[in-house]
Parts: structure tokens; C-alpha cells; sequence
């Protein structure tokens, strides 16, 4: 799953952050590991203000010309899907926690970004919701940025002498 992301360089150096589908989505950060780092980090944290709102997530657009596709960790993906899942069939957790035999507590774990559910909860949820799960391995690709422009910095300005000074 790919969302795409829009990397702008910053006038002061670095790149500011932003998802155009997830706008509570947005950070900043000076080189351009530290930019997708922060990106990943900046949408994990978006995506539990919609798992806390009880809202579905928007799927990922086309990516534009300017913006980067960037994608996302695999289990998150597979929440995410999940949660979407859900709200189309109108399934509450509870529900969902009686169908899989387990508490709510479980339940809300699944539905935590940071929370590292076992592949087996994802797929036993994937089929209580009537989907099942597909792994597909792809050629990985390196992110690729806009350079970033270096600040511009100039140095103090020395008083002039003038002969008579001297």
C-alpha cells in the first residue's frame, strides 16, 4: 500500500512533509532518510486519530507529479484494511472481538498502529470479515526526493575601514 507523499524542500534547508489523502499527516526533517523516517512516523499517528475518531481511513490516491509514493509498513497496511473493512460491512469491535474468541482489549491492540499484532490475528480477522489475506513480494524501489536547498547563509558583515583608521 502506497499513499502518496509530497516532500518540499524547505527554504531553510531540508524537507517539510505532507499526505495529501491524510492531511493530519505532516512533519519536518533535514536529509532525506531522516524526511521518510519522520513521514512513516507522521502517518502511523495520523492513522490512530482515525482508529480513536472510529472513522475510516482514506484509500491512497494516485500519485501526482511532485509527490512520492511511500509505503507503508506492511502491518499497518493490513490494519488499515481492516479498519476499512469494518466500517464497510458495519461491524463494531465488540462484535469482531466475539467472532475471533477474544476480548476487546485484543481488539483494541489490533487497531493500534504501534501495537505488532501476529500475522495469525490479522488473518483470522481478515476472514471473520469475509477477506483473506495475500503476501506479495516486490522489487524494492529507493525513495527518490527533491534536492533539498541548502540554507543560505551569509556571513557577518565586517565594518569597512577607512584610511583614516589605519
Amino acid at each position: 500500500m502506497n499513499y502518496p507523499a509530497i516532500f518540499a524542500a524547505d527554504s531553510d534547508g531540508g524537507f517539510v512533509v505532507t499526505f495529501r489523502d491524510i492531511p493530519e499527516a505532516i512533519t519536518q526533517a533535514e536529509s532525506t532518510e531522516e524526511a521518510v523516517a519522520r513521514a512513516i512516523d507522521a502517518f502511523e499517528t495520523a492513522v490512530d486519530f482515525y482508529f480513536d475518531a472510529r472513522e475510516p481511513l482514506p484509500g491512497p490516491s494516485r500519485t501526482r507529479t511532485g509527490e512520492v509514493p511511500l509505503t507503508i509498513p506492511p502491518m499497518l497496511a493490513s490494519k488499515i484494511a481492516l479498519w476499512n473493512r469494518m466500517h464497510e460491512v458495519g461491524m463494531r469491535k465488540t462484535t469482531l472481538a466475539k467472532e475471533l474468541h477474544v476480548t476487546l482489549v485484543q481488539v483494541d491492540r489490533l487497531f493500534n498502529s504501534r501495537h505488532q499484532t501476529r500475522l495469525e490475528t490479522i488473518v483470522n480477522a481478515a476472514q471473520v470479515l469475509g477477506k483473506r489475506v495475500e503476501v506479495t513480494l516486490v522489487d524494492d524501489e529507493p525513495v527518490r526526493l527533491p534536492k533539498a536547498r541548502a540554507a543560505r547563509r551569509r556571513a557577518p558583515r565586517q565594518p569597512q575601514r577607512s584610511a583614516a583608521h589605519a
